[in-house]
Parts: structure tokens; C-alpha cells; sequence
């Protein structure tokens, strides 16, 4: 078996082994410290002795066996259940979708901030390894090994079990797995620091995992939304840097570069979420992306259209980025001047006139009026304030030619 395929199978089935574990015994961080040491032995053995016929139940088995020996260790009171686990067989149902869904929501209970919330996911959904996640987002691998430690330890002292949450939580619980599936990606697609543009890693994990959810979760349109959302988007990864890495704006892509398959599913998935009920946020940035996607060139995009989308988009929620791009809508649909009135209003939300987006939104529509002294100044500004080495670059570039 080639060791590439073992990889892209265990980090597939590292979440259902682990939630089958957590879900027969508890005890989070033992359990997970157990499928690794199943994940490592499955590297060595199965190269050299083949694939075995039921990958899934032999990894529960051998990490079953992990764990037990990890529990009598430390508690000789567990004697009872050391037992039991001796015994235990995997079940011949398939139970892997529901633990891997309740090991969603675990990773992102209510009780641990978001960038917990997103390191657990990305360690015991995802699969990646403490020092990935570290260098995903440019910290020490003891800071990150510390922040994933912190998560366990909240879940333990809140005594959460290992079980799908009641309904009345359920809509709640899975909007926060969406929301750090969102911020996984958006992460990779415009990482917030650093000298790279994007993380593909990070942006291809989050849509892996996103599949994922949406094979758990069929019926949510949000779900499917989202997915949508992050294949219509990355669909322009290739087009949005030059030869150097240099970052190239959306009306300057070569549309010819971008991914046309991951175009022609995000559509298919966007026509299939819309028609049931009313479309929630994720939908409608969908709907957003797939016009985009769907304009021959940037003259051609159908902004009347995407203005109307964010105008519907502002009353799910309170959101400062949300108005910001609603903001170059107007712009687009009725006028630099329109947008730049919109922009006085935002001025003052402290979550988004003192970020490095508004002042070089604000740039870009002084230039479109004619201002170039006034579009300068706020270039600069701008890159001041980023923290992306590709879009201070950028930013400095555009001053520099007006």
C-alpha cells in the first residue's frame, strides 16, 4: 500500500475512530492519545503486511487496547472496565457517522472560546498534528500544544458526555461548527499575518472537513451552503497571486486560470440548498460567490444583483464585514460616491474603521472618484494597519502609483 494513500486514509478515519472510542469510554485526552499510537502502528504495519479487510474496526481495536493498558496505568479503580474493554468487539453497525458528528460538537462546545474551538477541531476532526496547527497559525508549538490542553481540560471540568446534544442545542451547536469551519478557511484563503498569501492547507482541511459535515448533515442547507461557499471561493486561488506571490484583486484576475470544477459543483450545490426555505447567511454568501464565479469578466458581474444578496445578508446578523462589502456593492451598483456615504457610517464601529479592509475599501473608491491624493493617503494607511506581508505589498504598490 503506498504510504501517500495510508495517510489520506487514517486521517480519514482518525475522527471515527476517536469518537467510537470516546463514545464506548470516555476519558477524551487518553482516548486520542490512544488512536495515535493506533495511527502509528497502522503506518508501519500496513505498508509491510497490506491493508486488513475492516480498517476502521482494527484500528478501534488496537487503540482499544491502548486505551485500556493507558487506563490501568494510571487508575488501578478502572479494573472493571479494563475488563469490559478486553471484551469489547466493534459493534457491526455502522455508528462512525454519528461519532464523528458528536465529536463535531464536542470540539466546539459552547463553553470554549473560538480559538480553542478551532485548534481542537483541527487536532481530533481533522487529524492534524500539534505542530501543523502551530505553524498554521505562525505560534510556538508549546503555545498551541497549551491551548488544545486548555480545551480538553474545559471539557472534562464541564463534564460534557460523549453524546449528541439535545435538541434545543442542536441548532445552536452546529452553527458554532460552522462558524469555525468558516474561520478555518477564510485563515487559509487570506491568512491574517506572515509573508504567505494563503494557507492551502488550512483552506483545503476546512473543505474536507466540510464534506464531511455535509454527508453527517444532508438536510441542512447551511451545511451545504457553506461548502458551496468555500468551493466558489477557492475556485479563484490560482488566479489571485503572480509569479512572485504578489497579490492580484478580483477585477484583475485571469478568470481563465480559475478552477472551473470546483466552479461547476459549488453552482450545483448552491441550486440545490437555495429552494428549501428561507436562505441563511452561509447561503447567501453562496449566492454572492457564484455570481462572481459566473461573470465573464468583472464588467459583466451583476452588482444590482450581489447588492440586493448583502442587503438581505444584514438582517440575519450585526456583521462589520458584511456591511463593509456591502458598502463596495453600492459602490459597484450605483456609484462610487454611494459607497464612500456608506462608509462614513462605518467609520466609527470600532470592529472595522481601524482595520487595514475599510481604509483600503475606502482607497479604492477615493481613486474611483478622481481623488488620487486623498486614495494615497488611505493606501497607506491601509498597509500600515495589515499584517500580510502579500497585502502590505500591495497597498504600498498602489500609493506608490498614484
Amino acid at each position: 500500500m503506498r504510504p501517500d494513500r495510508a495517510e489520506e486514509l487514517l486521517r480519514e478515519l482518525a475522527p471515527q475512530v476517536l469518537g467510537a472510542l470516546v463514545r464506548r469510554y470516555g476519558h477524551f485526552t487518553e482516548a486520542e492519545d490512544a488512536v495515535q499510537e493506533a495511527m502509528l502502528s497502522a503506518c508501519t504495519t500496513w505498508p509491510r503486511e497490506g491493508l486488513p479487510e475492516r480498517p476502521h474496526a482494527w484500528l478501534i481495536t488496537v487503540a482499544a487496547r491502548r486505551l485500556t493498558d493507558l487506563l490501568r496505568a494510571e487508575e488501578a479503580r478502572r479494573r472493571r472496565e479494563d475488563n469490559a474493554a478486553r471484551a469489547w468487539r466493534p459493534p457491526a453497525g455502522d455508528t462512525e457517522a454519528d461519532d464523528t458528528l458528536v465529536l463535531f460538537y464536542l470540539c466546539c462546545h459552547p463553553a470554549l472560546r473560538p480559538a480553542d474551538q478551532i485548534a481542537l477541531t483541527l487536532r481530533s476532526v481533522g487529524g492534524l498534528s500539534t505542530a501543523e496547527i502551530a505553524r498554521a497559525f505562525l505560534v510556538p508549538e508549546p503555545t498551541m500544544a497549551q491551548r488544545i490542553l486548555r480545551a480538553k481540560r474545559r471539557i472534562r471540568e464541564h463534564g460534557e458526555p460523549f453524546r449528541m446534544p439535545a435538541a434545543t442545542e442542536q441548532t445552536d451547536r452546529t452553527a458554532a461548527v460552522l462558524h469555525v469551519l468558516y474561520l478555518i478557511f477564510t485563515e487559509g484563503y487570506t491568512s491574517t499575518a506572515g509573508t504567505r498569501l494563503y494557507r492551502i492547507d488550512l483552506s483545503t482541511e476546512a473543505i474536507r472537513l466540510a464534506r464531511i459535515l455535509r454527508r453527517l448533515l444532508p438536510r441542512e442547507s447551511e451545511v451545504t451552503g457553506l461548502l458551496a461557499l468555500m468551493l466558489l471561493t477557492d475556485a479563484r486561488r490560482p488566479a489571485r497571486s503572480g509569479a512572485h506571490g504578489e497579490l492580484i484583486p478580483l477585477a484583475e484576475q485571469d478568470r481563465a486560470r480559475w478552477d472551473t470544477a470546483a466552479i461547476t459543483e459549488g453552482l450545483a450545490l448552491v441550486a440545490e440548498a437555495l429552494p428549501h426555505g428561507p436562505a441563511g447567511p452561509y447561503q447567501l454568501q453562496a449566492a454572492i460567490a457564484a455570481l462572481h464565479d459566473e461573470a465573464p469578466s468583472s464588467a459583466d458581474t451583476d452588482w444590482p444583483q450581489i447588492l440586493a444578496l448583502y442587503e438581505v445578508l444584514l438582517t440575519h446578523a450585526d456583521n462589520p464585514v458584511v456591511a463593509l462589502n456591502h458598502a463596495v456593492a453600492l459602490a459597484m451598483a450605483r456609484g462610487p460616491e454611494a459607497g464612500l456615504e456608506r462608509l462614513t457610517q462605518l467609520a466609527g464601529d470600532p470592529r472595522i474603521g481601524e482595520r487595514h479592509r475599510y481604509h483600503a475599501v475606502r482607497a479604492h473608491l477615493l481613486e474611483l472618484t478622481g481623488d488620487r491624493e486623498g486614495a494615497a493617503q488611505a493606501y497607506l494607511r491601509a498597509a500600515r494597519l495589515a499584517t500580510n506581508l502579500r497585502e502590505q505589498q500591495y497597498l504600498n504598490r498602489k500609493a506608490a502609483a498614484l
